[in-house]
C-alpha cells in the first residue's frame, strides 16, 4: 500500500485531500520523461519559449482568485495577499518576456581569435525543492527562468502544499509546455537523497530552513552537483533618528506581519535609535493592535493562522526562552493551536532566540540603540545575511555605509522584498546563488568559451 500525503486546513483543522507518493517506478519514468523532453526543449527557439511565458501568465490572470483560495486552505494565507502573490508570478513572466533574449544571447569577446564568444547552454534537469509560505512565488521564480533558459524543471514541494505543486504542473500544461518540462514530484525525503544523485539530475535549488539547506548541498556535492540555496534570515529592520515614522511606519508592520509573519525576509529585529524609541514603539503597537485577524479565505483578513500548530509550537518555544533570559511581552504573545496573536518583545538583546534565530511568525523584536553606529553593529551581529531594511531620511549618509551590511541586499525607506528585475539571495546562513534578474537566468546554465580560428 502507498503511503499518504495529507493536507489540512490550517484555519479548520479539516482535511482538504489525500496523495500517494510516487513509487520507485513512477519516480523513474518522471525521470526519464524529464531527460527525453530535454532534448528537445533545449533546442527550441528561445522566441518560442517566450510565447509560452505569455500564456502562462494570462492563465495565471484569469485564475488568481482560485490559486489563492487554494493556498488559503493549503497554509492559511489570506487570499487578498494571495491574489497578489499570484499577480506578481504574472509580472515575473512578463519581465523574461521583454528580458530574457538578450539574457541568454552570445557574449561576443574580442581576442586573437577569428571569433570567440560566451554561449549559454542549458544544463538539463533542474530539481527545484520549495517552500509552503509563498507556494506559488517561490516555485516560479525559480521554474520560469530556468525553463526560458532552455532546462526543464522537477518540483519537490513542501507536504502541505501537495495540491498547490500540482496545480502548477497543470498550469504549465494548459500553457503548452511539452509533457515533462515541469513535473511534480511527491516523494519524502528519503527517496529525495536518490534523485538528487540521479544521473539525470544536473543541479539543485532549495529554498528552506539552514537545516534543510546544509542537508542538501552535502547530499548534491557528493555528486558534484551545483546548488542554489535561499535559506533564511534574521533581517534587521534600522529606525534611526530621523526616520519619517508617518510615511514609513505601515511599510514597518507589513515587513514584518505580511503572510502571518512567515517570511524569511520579513523583518525579525527592530533595532531603533534611543531617541525615536518610545514613539516607535507606541505608534508600532496600535498599528499592530489594529490589524484584521479572521478567516484566510475573508478578502479583508490581513492576519490569519500560522500554516501548521508545530509551526506556531516552534515559535511559543523561541518567545519562551527569550523571556527567561530577560526579553518582555509588551503585546501579545498567545497561541490557541495554529493561531499566534501578533506579538512584540521589548528588551530583547543578542544571546536571546528571539535576536539570534530566525522567528518564522507574528513576532517583533524591539532593540533599542544607542547610536546610528551602534545600530548599524547590531543589524549585522547575525549569522545570517539575506537582507537589511534602513529607514533615515539622511541617504546621503547611507551611501558611506552601504559596505558595512554584509548581506544579500539593503534596502532604504523600504521593506526587502524580492523584484523580478534585481537578483535576489544571501550571504552567511543565508545561502548562497541568486534568482531573479539577469543572475537568476544564468545560475543554470553552461557558461560555454567557444574560441574559433578560420
Amino acid at each position: 500500500m502507498k503511503k499518504e500525503i495529507i493536507t489540512a486546513n490550517p484555519h479548520t483543522g479539516d482535511v482538504i485531500n489525500k496523495y500517494n507518493y510516487h513509487t520507485p517506478e513512477e519516480i523513474s519514468n518522471i525521470l526519464t520523461v524529464s531527460n527525453t523532453t530535454f532534448e528537445t526543449w533545449s533546442q527550441t527557439e528561445i522566441s518560442n519559449r517566450t510565447k509560452l511565458l505569455k500564456n502562462l501568465a494570462n492563465l495565471l490572470e484569469e485564475n488568481k482568485e482560485d490559486y489563492a483560495t487554494l493556498m488559503a486552505t493549503e497554509m492559511g494565507k489570506p487570499v487578498a495577499q494571495g491574489i497578489a502573490e499570484i499577480e506578481k508570478c504574472s509580472v515575473l513572466c512578463d519581465f523574461y518576456i521583454a528580458n530574457a533574449d538578450n539574457f541568454l544571447s552570445d557574449q561576443i569577446i574580442k581576442t586573437e581569435a577569428s571569433e570567440s564568444f560566451i554561449s549559454y547552454d542549458p544544463l538539463g534537469t533542474i530539481l527545484a525543492i520549495m517552500p509552503w509560505n509563498y507556494p506559488f512565488w517561490q516555485v516560479f521564480r525559480f521554474a520560469v527562468p530556468t525553463l526560458t533558459a532552455g532546462n526543464v524543471g522537477l518540483l519537490k514541494h513542501a507536504s502541505n502544499s501537495t495540491g498547490t505543486a500540482i496545480a502548477i504542473q497543470k498550469l504549465f500544461i494548459d500553457a503548452g509546455y511539452p509533457e515533462g518540462c515541469f513535473q511534480a514530484l511527491l516523494i519524502n525525503h528519503k527517496d529525495l537523497e536518490a534523485v538528487i544523485q540521479n544521473d539525470i539530475v544536473k543541479a539543485v535549488t532549495l529554498t528552506g530552513s539552514e537545516k534543510a539547506g546544509k542537508s542538501i548541498a552535502a547530499v548534491a556535492g557528493k555528486s558534484l552537483k551545483k546548488t542554489v540555496l535561499e535559506l533564511g534570515g534574521n533581517n534587521a529592520c534600522v529606525v534611526l533618528d530621523d526616520a519619517d515614522l508617518d510615511k514609513y511606519l505601515d511599510t514597518m508592520v507589513s515587513a514584518r506581519m505580511q503572510n502571518n509573519g512567515q517570511s524569511c525576509i520579513a523583518a525579525k529585529r527592530f533595532i531603533v535609535s534611543e531617541k525615536i524609541y518610545d514613539t516607535f514603539l507606541e505608534q508600532f503597537t496600535k498599528k499592530i493592535k489594529a490589524l484584521k485577524y479572521g478567516n484566510p479565505e475573508d478578502k479583508d483578513t490581513y492576519m490569519s493562522v500560522m500554516a501548521r500548530e508545530d509551526l506556531a509550537e516552534e515559535l511559543e518555544k523561541q518567545v519562551t526562552e527569550s523571556l527567561k533570559k530577560g526579553a518582555t511581552v509588551h503585546y501579545g504573545n498567545t497561541r490557541e493551536k495554529a493561531k499566534y496573536q501578533p506579538t512584540i518583545l521589548t528588551n530583547v538583546t543578542p544571546g536571546m532566540p528571539v535576536f539570534d534565530e530566525e522567528t518564522f511568525g507574528p513576532v517583533a523584536a524591539i532593540i533599542k540603540a544607542k547610536d546610528k553606529q551602534d545600530a548599524l553593529q547590531l543589524a549585522k551581529n547575525s549569522r545570517f545575511g539575506l537582507g537589511t531594511m534602513i529607514f533615515t531620511n539622511d541617504i546621503d549618509g547611507i551611501y558611506d555605509n552601504i559596505s558595512q551590511i554584509p548581506d544579500g541586499a539593503l534596502f532604504i525607506n523600504e521593506m526587502v522584498k524580492s523584484d523580478p528585475r534585481l537578483p535576489f539571495g544571501g550571504t552567511k546562513a543565508s545561502g548562497y546563488g541568486r534568482e531573479l534578474s539577469k543572475e537568476g537566468i544564468l545560475e543554470f546554465v553552461n557558461t560555454k568559451t567557444v574560441y574559433i580560428n578560420k
